[in-house]
């Protein structure tokens, strides 16, 4: 018999926390926990394997299930002393959701299931609290009806709201229980009134309700908005958690809160978190009541009057500091933890990795290195490559002036500026259209992802450090600041107002997540220094990774922020983009223009000294590091005049008449141009564009190398090749012109040539291929292109409908196909160094700036990985990343260590 159901409690489970993938991560950390012998509340997880049934099924439950949760059921009930549907001694439950993947707020929980009309009554006898027990049955009456019952939870706030005016009170405290006996009231009559049927009363029913519920949040619009973001199967499925209920709305000796071991914004070593006096969990994170700090250290800095936990319940603060270091010990990384505190009794109800930003990661990761809490090579797989991106975030400079409107929490860092909108959907429509966005809200719930994730940060007037905005912010690295209460929203006038100061959608602010500052306007920024915790960790990783990281980069500032960022060397130099400046375009149509090769070579000789200058430049900045250069790749017609003003503005400057440039663009127009006269089909149809690009290279390396002292050897890279005998002839003009200059200054230049693999074809022959080619480029872009018939400028409009029909399981484009394009790349890899054993081999596209891709490349041996240069760092970690996945770094690390 399968078993669907595990127990927890009392000491002990039947679960463990290398169970995830069955129990989900709180089932099987809530396990942990109890085997630990920490205070859980007593209870049951229903694994994922029954969420996989239920959408197999028709959303129908394996046959024995039902039997196996009346037995956990019972058996809580006996370690509680009470019983589950007992109107005398009622059990309450609460059902959360739990994946394998931490999902926060994506998914549903119901709390105080169980409660009815009658066992109301007897909570509030046993407890001697009848306030207690009529806040409980309002909570889940309107928990219950929006998630099962699916009405919406603002027209229950509305009734709340509205009660609370009448009575004059400003908090929900300030609510006895006959005030909540008539708010359950209104509550029911609510519901009867939109379903046409009373809410349920038996507890049975309830709880299948809600189960029924957790399983279909797996697949509402905002779970699947999350998983499709951080890439989570859903095939995964969720667990369900049904737990005996622990009470911090039990009057002043009760609470409830959140807490994370370190400090998730910054990674300080100190217990960071916030909690509430006589509360429920949801009230922490829902920003209805402003949290407590818990420790009287953050009180004290956030120059709060409010008691922290720490001073309010001494022996309790105790208590949980002590567990929250067993947590961290045990689990060796910095942990997320929930509690509640019942009339003095501490109860935890979840422990998980806690999400951070990538600064706090890379400052935890370090230190519990330095502590011996965990290796060096786990330091380095604890962060996401991708997450770095976020350190790469500008901050505002201290120079700039700041017009502060409002000032809240500094939830997730870094500083964003963009225009006012008040909505998500509007969010992601202004991002389409290429808009820079800030999202403000009243408060963020999960049905905001798509406007958070297309925002460039969030502002909330409600809310914690610990809110739905702060959390989900530093989770996709956006700066935030939340309970900014001095701001008023008004949605419906679309309009933000504090200080006497209103703002407008549409208006533009700068948001300080590092500091809390609502600032009016766009302010100056800075990038940001990458050094300290970053420093060392990309210390470690350099030390581990085999592959060389260069840059993309044909411009010096790109060379020199990707040198700042640890690039080592130039993986792909664009020559055709050093061509669309002012300054030289003019002097590019004319060569596409002349009618004759020496008219052509006039041209050319123009632009020789500039292309010269640029390559100089470059040079220079990489001092001896290795540069490839490519040569003009792109259809000629693309560097011509198209609308009839450009091609008039360009008739005048060049003295040419417009029917000619018309003429001209008429002749070079193609009706595939990516498949058309470009590339490598350039240099054979005009040698004279390779030979000027190639005595530039070499006369410009000459320079550079008597200018820094290092020798350059330049990479000279002609693309798009498919045969063997077009490599041969353009390399004889590049050789020629090498000849000539040695010949002119005296000076021998050391270079090679090699191609880019980006054509099905130049795969296949690479063997023949590289007995010219002294290196392999492949250049992914155009290899995927080539490789599946699409056009990746066109392919958006259709590939999203392949990634929803499960045809493809991700963007191509945006990481490597390694099942189709990889095998062409391994098969050129294979025959390329057959021939020539030593071969160079790289990648350009970028995808060398991808993870996923880059642990490819480690698997097929190539040599270095190029990206652009903001990506450099992210290829870096995870060309180290890769190296451990396959046994390569691990010796390496040894001898760090030991140096």
């Amino acid at each position: 018999m399968t078993t669907w159901v595990f127990t927890f409690g009392d000491g002990k489970a039947e679960g463990t926390a290398g169970m995830r993938d069955l129990l989900g991560g709180k089932g099987a950390n809530l396990a942990e926990m109890a085997n630990l012998g920490l205070p859980v509340p007593p209870g049951f997880t229903i694994t994922t394997e029954v969420c996989r049934h239920f959408y197999a099924h028709g959303r129908s439950y394996p046959d024995d299930l039902k039997a196996q949760v009346e037995a956990a059921l019972d058996h809580v009930g006996g370690l509680t002393g009470r019983r589950f549907g007992n109107d005398a001694n009622p059990m309450l439950v609460s059902v959360r959701s739990g994946a394998r993947a931490s999902m926060p707020g994506m998914m549903d929980t119901i709390l105080n299931l169980g409660l009815n009309d009658v066992t109301v009554v007897a909570v509030a006898t046993q407890s001697g609290n009848a306030r207690f027990a009529w806040d409980s049955y309002r909570r889940f009456i309107q928990m219950y009806s929006n998630v099962v019952l699916d009405l919406d939870h603002h027209a229950f706030e509305e009734i709340l709201e509205q009660t609370k005016d009448r009575r004059g009170y400003l908090l929900d405290t300030d609510m006895t229980a006959e005030d909540w006996q008539e708010i359950v009231v209104d509550y029911k009559a609510l519901v009867e009134r939109e379903l046409e049927r009373p809410f349920p009363q038996d507890a049975h029913e309830q709880l299948w309700g809600a189960i029924g519920a957790v399983f279909s949040s797996w697949m509402n619009t905002r779970a699947n908005t999350y998983r499709r973001l951080h890439g989570i199967p859903e095939s995964w499925g969720t667990a369900v958690n049904i737990q005996a209920m622990v009470f911090g709305n039990m009057g002043d000796s009760s609470a409830t809160g959140v807490a994370f071991t370190r400090n998730p914004s910054t990674g300080e070593k100190a217990l960071y978190g916030e909690f509430l006096v006589n509360a429920q969990g949801e009230d922490v994170v829902a920003g209805i009541r402003t949290p407590q700090d818990i420790t009287e250290a953050a009180r004290l800095a956030a120059r709060s009057d409010k008691p922290s936990l720490e001073q309010l319940m001494p022996a309790c603060f105790s208590e949980f500091l002590d567990i929250c270091g067993k947590l961290e010990r045990h689990y060796r990384d910095m942990q997320d933890v929930e509690f509640t505190i019942e009339r003095g009794k501490l109860w935890m109800l979840q422990t998980r990795a806690g999400k951070r930003t990538a600064k706090a990661a890379l400052k935890i990761a370090v230190e519990m290195a330095a502590e011996g809490l965990i290796s060096r090579e786990e330091a380095i797989g604890r962060i996401e490559p991708s997450s770095l991106d976020q350190l790469l975030h500008p901050t505002i400079d201290p120079k700039a002036e700041r017009r502060i409107m409002a000032s809240g929490l500094p939830a997730s860092p870094g500083a964003a500026c963009g225009e006012i909108v008040f909505s998500s959907d509007e969010a992601e429509q202004l991002k389409a259209i290429g808009r820079k966005v800030i999202l403000v809200r009243v408060e963020t719930s999960p049905e905001d992802i798509h406007g958070m994730h297309a925002s460039e940060g969030i502002l909330t007037t409600r809310g914690g450090m610990t809110s739905h905005a702060a959390v989900v912010a530093r989770g996709m690295g956006k700066p935030c600041v939340s309970g900014a209460g001095g701001l008023r929203v008004d949605y419906a006038a679309q309009t933000m107002t504090a200080a006497g100061k209103t703002l407008a959608k549409g208006d533009v602010i700068t948001i300080d997540g590092s500091t809390g500052q609502v600032l009016i306007g766009e302010v100056a920024m800075l990038q940001p220094e990458l050094s300290g915790d970053f420093a060392r960790l990309m210390e470690w990783a350099d030390a581990i990774r085999r592959m060389k990281v260069r840059t993309n980069a044909e411009t010096p500032a790109d060379a020199r922020a990707a040198r700042q960022f640890g690039a080592e060397g130039i993986g792909l130099c664009r020559t055709e983009h050093m061509f669309f400046d002012e300054g030289r375009i003019v002097a590019v149509r004319e060569m596409i223009l002349a009618d004759s090769e020496k008219d052509r070579r006039t041209a050319l000789a123009k632009l020789l000294p500039m292309q010269r200058q640029d390559f100089v430049e470059l040079f220079e900045i990489m001092h001896g590091l290795p540069v490839t250069i490519r040569l003009l790749d792109p259809p000629l017609h693309e560097f011509l005049p198209h609308t009839d003003e450009e091609i008039a503005a360009v008739s005048a400057a060049m003295g040419v008449p417009a029917a000619k440039l018309k003429e001209r663009a008429e002749a070079l127009h193609e009706f595939n141009p990516m498949l058309g006269h470009r590339g490598v089909r350039l240099a054979i149809s005009y040698p004279e564009i390779a030979e000027m690009q190639a005595r530039a290279i070499i006369e410009a390396a000459a320079i550079a190398g008597k200018a820094t002292g290092a020798p350059v050897v330049p990479e000279i890279m002609v693309p798009l090749v498919f045969a063997k005998a077009e490599l041969d002839l353009v390399k004889g003009r590049i050789d020629a012109m090498a000849a000539a200059v040695e010949k002119e200054t005296g000076v021998k230049i050391a270079y090679h040539v090699g191609t880019m693999i980006e054509l099905p074809r130049a795969a296949i022959m690479a063997g023949k291929i590289a007995e010219t080619a002294e290196f392999f480029s492949f250049g992914t872009n155009d290899l995927t292109q080539t490789t599946y018939g699409l056009s990746r400028d066109d392919a958006a409009s259709f590939l999203n409908a392949y990634l929803g029909r499960g045809i493809i399981e991700v963007d191509p484009f945006v990481s490597l196909d390694t099942e189709g394009v990889g095998e062409l790349v391994k098969l050129a890899a294979e025959r390329g160094r057959a021939t020539r054993p030593g071969i160079k081999l790289g990648i350009c596209g970028e995808h060398g700036g991808d993870p996923a891709s880059i642990a490819f490349c480690e698997k097929v041996g190539l040599d270095y990985i190029s990206c652009s240069p903001f990506r450099v760092p992210i290829a870096r970690l995870a060309a180290a990343q890769s190296a451990l996945a396959s046994g390569g770094g691990a010796a390496a690390m040894r001898r760090t260590e030991n140096a």
